[in-house]
């Protein structure tokens, strides 16, 4: 038997935090180093790939820029998509990162489209702009600037859209070189609608299907009988969801196919998908308690899937914040005029797919344990509501045409996860009852709802990051089209 020595093993404790600190330590000298030899190589890559008629120079520091832009949106945006699976601890957050990093790179590689708009959002009509040295300092500067902004904000533990970054360096660059007539101020105000759209809407779905699962599934008195019906029919809906999903936002690039196809095809996985998983969910629910912890056990592969298929997705489509700009400035440099839209080369993409990957494994775990675990608390079954809330939202957003963030949406139904659940426990007749009915049956005194005191020390959401996250959203546009305004008349001295 072993003998315990409280003082030993208080000491021992010591030295494992000392030794913890340390490795933590190490690993973030080791992380900027890392990082510094990706731009490195980046830059080595452009330089093979400059023509004759190519200023190298010019396309080496668009390629560095376009490095470390990359590098930032893998530290930030990627972590809206496995940061719920981490938080609801479905998924380790090395194997989120290591399935994050392999549907990210395939996403971008295979589904990132051989063509983007070098003008992010059609903000800027490329005949405004006077000649392809006038594009390359306006595209140089807003790549810079959204960089540097999103990586101010990965520092602050705020998850921001990219893509808002993009277009608020293109906005301020824009302005600086031509004026503000240059900018398309209806798509502006669109983008603009879309901080309050977003959230709202990806908090309000996210918030249903948690209704949903509450009071059909968690507040029955047979939770396994009813699990039995509703998850199948809840896997259903996000195979579907995701099927529209990735034809609409994954694979627009390679094949765009028409509305009543996608249709068609999301209701035929919506029933096969139901068939299948029937019997399969009833096999798994054998022999589960009754209780809220077996249910969680329903939900993890399913939202392991959902993860995985997410980022799919979203390498897909921001790998072009980081190279379209790159693109457009290659297609300058060879041609000597601004195109409105441009051939990606296979080598720039792969500098994008490389670059978030690196960026999501040297520097993505601080904003995932922001999304997972610190604005609410996740288990498998929120964290489910919040990727099929993602994948929902997209796709209505994009049948109605509205400019919604996919960065929004995700952390929009984190939060409306959290608001609705401290709603729920203070107003709920629902959980009343089956509180008193728990009560009752195991002979105890029934459990009274929370008072208003106690509701004030029970906050679900925490505020502090709630209001960070919000102020560095609204920023975002302002901040980086000041900061590329400036930036852009740096540059105009330089070059």
């Amino acid at each position: 038997m072993r003998i315990k020595k409280a003082a030993l093993d208080k000491d021992l404790k010591k030295l494992q935090r000392l030794e913890d600190s340390t490795r933590a330590q190490s690993l973030g000298f080791l992380a900027p180093g890392i990082a510094f030899v990706f731009l490195a190589l980046s830059a080595l890559f452009a330089s093979l790939q400059a023509g004759a008629e190519t200023n190298t120079a010019i396309l080496v520091a668009a390629a560095i820029l376009a490095g470390y832009m990359a590098l930032n949106i893998g530290a930030n945006d990627v972590a809206n998509n496995v940061g719920p699976a981490v938080g609801a601890r479905a998924i380790t957050m090395f194997g989120a990162i290591i399935v994050a990093a392999i549907f990210e790179s395939a996403g971008a590689l295979l589904a990132g489209g051989d063509v983007v708009k070098t003008i992010s959002k059609g903000i800027i009509a490329p005949d405004a702009v006077a000649d392809g040295q006038q594009f390359i300092i306006i595209m140089m500067a807003a790549l810079c600037s959204a960089a540097v902004w999103v990586n101010l904000a990965t520092y602050i533990g705020a998850p921001v859209s990219t893509t808002h970054a993009v277009v608020g360096g293109v906005v301020g660059a824009g302005v600086a070189a031509v004026g503000a007539g240059l900018i398309n101020w209806p798509i502006m105000m669109a983008i603009a609608a879309s901080w309050v759209i977003s959230p709202l809407i990806g908090g309000g779905v996210a918030a249903l299907f948690l209704a949903i699962v509450k009071f059909n599934i968690i507040y029955k008195k047979d939770k396994i009988s009813a699990a039995r019906v509703w998850v199948p029919a809840l896997v259903a809906i996000m195979a579907a969801a995701f099927t529209a999903y990735l034809m609409l936002k994954g694979f627009k690039h390679v094949y765009r196919i028409s509305p009543p196809i996608i249709a068609g095809l999301s209701l035929a996985v919506l029933i096969v998908s139901f068939l299948v998983l029937k019997p399969i969910i009833h096999r798994q629910s054998e022999g589960l308690e009754n209780r809220n912890q077996s249910l969680r056990k329903l939900f993890r592969i399913p939202l392991i899937v959902s993860a995985a298929l997410l980022s799919f997705a979203h390498g897909a489509n921001d790998v072009a914040n980081a190279v379209g700009p790159l693109a457009g400035i290659f297609d300058s440099l060879k041609t000597g005029h601004v195109s409105s839209s441009v051939s990606v080369p296979f080598w720039i993409m792969v500098i994008g797919a490389i670059g978030i990957s690196m960026g999501l494994f040297l520097f993505g775990p601080r904003l995932i344990r922001t999304v997972g675990e610190r604005i609410t608390r996740l288990n498998p079954i929120r964290a489910f509501c919040v990727a099929l809330s993602a994948a929902i939202t997209v796709i209505a957003a994009s049948a109605l045409g509205l400019p919604v963030s996919s960065t929004h949406i995700a952390v929009g139904a984190v939060f409306g996860v959290g608001f609705y659940r401290e709603y729920f426990i203070t107003h709920s007749p629902v959980r009343r009852r089956y509180l008193e009915a728990k009560g009752l049956a195991a002979g105890s005194d029934v459990r009274p709802m929370l008072s208003e005191q106690e509701v004030i020390k029970r906050k679900l959401v925490r505020r502090s990051h709630f209001t960070v996250i919000i102020a560095a959203w609204l920023i975002t546009v302002p901040a980086a089209a000041l900061l590329s305004a400036m930036i852009y008349v740096l540059l105009t001295f330089i070059m």
